[in-house]
């Protein structure tokens, strides 16, 4: 990386074997691929959070050049009785490794997998007057899409929440969505906030 590993934790003990996992953990992402430039890791346990048992979070931003930022957030409840540091990061680890597999393949020119087939997913974002929005897929990744790309004109029937099948292809500025179709009324709740309500 161009910049050393950036290493926060908050309200979490900084032990040894924690930042060593995270290094090697962030070693070996940089062999999946080989362009990161900047790597943020924050650990942190919300205190006053006592309903919630207490989460424990761990967020990860990646930057490679000429594609969005790879961000990754997962928490798991605070077990006194086991460690869930490794376990967490195991989960956000392997999520960060796939999404850099993906970008891999498009980088040395590999038709990506899953590209021209349907999948499912969301409406996270929208920007009505400008025409266009993100998905949020269900490996929670967030994919743009603009008003064209709506079959039956219904952009403005959109709504956050609302389930659509749609196509994935490569833009200019990585993935997006194409034939974006209806498929469920608003009122469905995203991936993320299915694993916050369970």
């Amino acid at each position: 990386m161009e910049t050393p590993l950036e290493l926060t934790f908050r309200g979490v003990d900084q032990t040894e074997d924690r930042e060593r996992l995270v290094r090697d953990k962030v070693a070996k992402l940089e062999e999946v691929c080989d362009t990161i430039t900047t790597c943020q890791v924050i650990v942190e346990r919300d205190h006053e959070s006592k309903q919630s048992g207490n989460p424990l979070q761990m967020r990860v931003t990646l930057h490679v050049p000429r594609h969005r930022d790879v961000v990754v957030s997962r928490e798991l409840t605070v077990d006194e009785a086991v460690d869930p540091f490794p376990s967490l990061a195991a989960e956000v680890f392997e999520s960060v490794r796939r999404q850099l597999s993906d970008i891999r393949e498009q980088q040395r020119g590999q038709v990506k997998a899953g590209v021209g087939m349907d999948h499912l997913a969301v409406v996270a974002k929208l920007f009505p007057e400008r025409d266009y929005g993100f998905l949020e897929t269900m490996d929670r990744r967030e994919i743009f899409f603009h008003r064209n790309a709506v079959l039956n004109n219904d952009f403005d029937r959109l709504e956050t929440g609302v389930g659509v099948r749609f196509v994935e292809e490569e833009g200019e500025k990585g993935p997006q969505a194409s034939s974006v179709l209806i498929v469920d009324k608003p009122g469905v709740s995203t991936p993320r906030a299915r694993e916050s309500e369970g």
